[in-house]
């Protein structure tokens, strides 16, 4: 006789499943983190090679090799072949025996770059992270605001957001008695000249406490929250150059607030036709979101704005066309120079490492220098604006 087949279990809904891969997921990477990089681990900053110092510095990599010979500036370590190299400490001590500072003047204005995109994966993280590190290695004094809820900004400065020993510039932005000063959140980097306020995802409670705040009838805090990010900024003015903010890949009330502090825009495009596609939405609707603003009594002015292309492929031929598309449009508005993808860039990024601070010995040498060479026009275009809204004709 035979047996009565058991009913079979129901299976997993849908919901199920993906907290179950979801905590999985988890579980994994956080084994994974506490092997690579565990709660009291620090970033530490590879030293640099004379080539690039003196490029940070703008002189001759002989003229250091002199004031080494004279006996001026710190002692660089030395390999057995005769090799100099610097840390980034140095490179400011350095700065100081040559008196190359390229720092606010008296009437400039704290700059405030806000990097923004729509969609994801258009490389703004990545934008950001390295701006911020190049225009420290450069001299600058460099304030890093991660407002994205996702925090990977923070995470490639070797914060873990899911810390409570790591609050957000939420802390700041809230609007209750437990608002707190910029500067008790601000946070040292592995970079000199270079401090960042993190993010985790306490700052998503920002998009649903503004429209709350902006309905209630005994405060105007709701109504003026375009004004917190630059209250918050002008405490901590005069101890900044610049400030670099890696806003949400979404057009809500944080990326709102961050515009309307800025003095200037990045927006990153991948050069292709459905990424270009959502980013004429994105400016469609910043605009119109904009315009709303501004009639309600805000100036948002900005110094310059441009789109800079990012992961960008040279021997692509449908990637070029976007780019000539772009530029037949909007050539004053395009960085001359573009971002190259590169094996490097995203080799770096697996152990939560820029280009600045992966070692070149790591990659073959014409891949490391391509993503550097590339990176550092980026960058050095991004100084040069900078340097004319300071009214430096000269850089």
């Amino acid at each position: 006789m035979n047996a009565t087949p058991k009913p079979k279990a129901p299976a997993p809904s849908f919901s199920d499943t993906i907290l179950d891969q979801g905590n999985e997921i988890s579980t994994k990477l956080d084994m994974l983190r506490m092997e690579k990089f565990p709660p009291n681990a620090k970033k530490t900053l590879r030293s640099f090679s004379l080539a690039e110092v003196a490029e940070f510095l703008n002189v001759s990599p002989s003229y250091l090799k002199k004031l080494h010979l004279q006996g001026k500036g710190p002692q660089p370590a030395t390999t057995p072949t005769g090799r100099r190299y610097y840390s980034a400490e140095q490179i400011g001590e350095l700065r100081e025996v040559i008196g190359r500072w390229p720092r606010r003047q008296p009437g400039d204005k704290l700059q405030v770059i806000s990097v923004v995109n729509f969609k994801g994966g258009s490389g703004k993280t990545t934008t950001a992270v390295h701006l911020s590190q190049y225009l420290s290695l450069r001299g600058y004094r460099v304030l890093a605001v991660d407002l994205d809820p996702q925090a990977s900004m923070s995470a490639l400065f070797g914060i873990q957001p899911e810390l409570d020993s790591n609050p957000s510039f939420y802390e700041a932005l809230r609007y209750d008695d437990e608002r707190q000063p910029i500067s008790k959140i601000i946070q040292t980097t592995n970079f000199p000249n270079l401090d960042i306020v993190p993010a985790n995802l306490e700052l998503q409670e920002y998009e649903y406490d503004t429209p709350i705040a902006m309905q209630r009838r005994d405060s105007n805090a709701g109504k003026l929250f375009y004004t917190r990010i630059g209250q918050a900024l002008a405490e901590v003015d005069s101890q900044y150059d610049v400030v670099v903010i890696d806003c949400p890949p979404q057009l809500g009330y944080l990326t709102l607030t961050a515009l309307t502090t800025s003095t200037s825009v990045l927006i990153t495009v991948h050069p292709q036709m459905l990424d270009i596609m959502s980013m004429s939405q994105f400016l469609l609707m910043l605009g119109g979101i904009l315009k709303s603003v501004e009639g309600a009594g805000v100036n948002v002015s900005l110094d310059w704005f441009r789109y800079c292309i990012t992961r960008y492929e040279p021997g692509d031929v449908p990637q070029q066309s976007m780019v000539g598309f772009m530029q037949s449009m909007f050539a004053e508005q395009m960085l001359k120079h573009q971002m190259v993808k590169s094996t490097a860039i995203s080799d770096a990024g697996l152990t939560k490492q820029s280009l600045y601070e992966v070692e070149r010995s790591q990659f073959t040498a014409t891949t490391y220098d391509r993503a550097r060479e590339s990176m550092d026009r980026v960058n050095s275009e991004v100084i040069a604006l900078m340097h004319q809204a300071w009214g430096r004709l000269n850089g």
